[in-house]
């Protein structure tokens, strides 16, 4: 599918960002700007105590409810954590996976992340599995070695019916919250093979139609430049979902 056929999507990764009150005013801050933005889908991924008001401040609207993590199983003495049959039942529509930062503080390897894609399906829930090597890995050159092994090792053996309920985000750690950016041609490149992994393990037609984000310090200022690129369909954002006014220009950008 060439790209102008894949619908960008942007998610806002709020992380751990937001009291309750601030979340609500958050998401009704961006709630008008994006309700008649055609050509891109929105997401915001809130806490999870803001999901249900979140939820409801978007209600009506165009913009899609996510969280940012969930367990494997669906319910049990799991002290803290939260399973995808919950989100569902919050109206939630995506669920993030193996972001770098799951990986790096929490232990998450790729078999971990591939149960939770497989739960968070199972329940209904649309996936954003993330991808990314260090700045090590980088400077070694093992970065599609790094990224396509962690698509792997999620994704091998994943139902044809899956993939549509499926984004991957690119997201270079050495990029996360640190306000480099990989240039735009870094990140077309390393997301050209990521859909070439998708490709040996579903087919070229799936490979085509998958959406991958790119994620790491995307601004409104570097957005535009990103977006142009033709393997990039959109962004999981961190700190400039945090402002109304800069999520919403990343949005637009990736609409036009």
């Amino acid at each position: 599918m060439p790209a102008q056929e894949r619908r960008p999507i942007v998610a806002g990764n709020w992380k751990m960002n937001t009291t309750l009150s601030e979340a609500i005013q958050l998401a009704s801050d961006v709630r008008e700007p994006l309700a008649t933005l055609a050509g891109v889908e929105s997401v915001l991924c809130p806490p999870f105590i803001s999901l249900a008001a979140v939820r409801d401040a978007v209600a009506g609207s165009p913009v899609a409810l996510g969280a940012q993590n969930c367990h494997f199983e669906a319910k049990g003495a799991f002290t803290g954590e939260v399973s995808p049959a919950m989100l569902a039942d919050l109206s939630c529509q995506y669920v993030i996976v193996g972001h770098s930062e799951r990986r790096a503080l929490f232990g998450e390897d790729d078999a971990l992340v591939g149960r939770k894609l497989r739960a968070a399906q199972a329940h209904g829930l649309s996936v954003i599995l993330c991808v990314g090597e260090n700045l090590e890995q980088r400077e070694s050159g093992q970065t599609d070695a790094v990224v396509g092994g962690q698509a792997r090792g999620a994704l091998e053996g994943l139902e044809a019916s899956a993939w549509d309920r499926l984004v991957i985000a690119y997201e270079p750690v050495w990029a996360i919250g640190t306000g480099r950016a990989a240039t735009s041609a870094q990140a077309n490149e390393t997301i050209g093979a990521i859909r070439r992994v998708v490709a040996d393990l579903a087919g070229e037609e799936i490979a085509g139609r998958l959406r991958i984000q790119y994620g790491g310090s995307v601004t409104p200022a570097n957005a535009a430049e990103l977006f142009a690129q033709p393997e990039i369909d959109g962004a999981l954002v961190g700190g400039a979902s945090l402002k109304a006014v800069d999520f919403v220009a990343i949005c637009r950008a990736a609409a036009t």
